[in-house]
Order: C-alpha cells, then structure tokens, then sequence
C-alpha cells in the first residue's frame, strides 16, 4: 500500500477501511465545525477583507467567524473537550 494510505490506516483504521465521511459520523462532524469556526475567526482576524461579505456563499464564512469571535470561551471548551475526549477514549 502507499505510504500515505498506511499513514491513514494507522490513524482511523476504521474509518478509513470503510471509507466512511465525516457527514455520517458525529464526532468528525463536529471536529470538522470546530475546525471550520476557528478557521474563519483566524482568517477574519488577519485579513478582515476575506469574510466581510454578509450575503451569499461568503455569508457563511462571516457567521462562522462571528460565531468564533463572540463565544470564542464556548468554543475554546469545546475545542478542549473534543482533544481530550480523541486523547482518551480513541
């Protein structure tokens, strides 16, 4: 097998042997909204200009990042609670 399929083998061996998405499982659906918010509050923190669209596609990246700004303590406790939940229990 190729280096980086053992790579992820070794990582979620489950998941990656069933091909399974993080839409069907709920704590990477979570991991991944975690990951999405914090991004788009970094990136609104150092280049306002690329999440300033309110409306449309864009409109998203706006709300996940004033979701991240305004209860960055609610997301910070979740970001903590999701890395020791994967150190412990995976």
């Amino acid at each position: 097998r190729p280096l980086a399929r053992r790579a992820w083998a070794a990582l979620a061996p489950s998941d990656v042997a069933s091909g399974m998405s993080a839409l069907f499982d709920f704590r990477s659906l979570l991991v991944c909204g975690l990951l999405f918010v914090c991004t788009c509050a970094y990136v609104k923190s150092r280049a306002p200009q690329l999440v300033s669209a309110r409306t449309g596609v864009r409109g998203v990246f706006w709300k996940a990042a004033r979701i991240g700004e305004r209860k960055s303590w609610l997301v910070a406790i979740a970001c903590v609670a999701v890395a020791m939940h994967m150190l412990l229990f995976k």
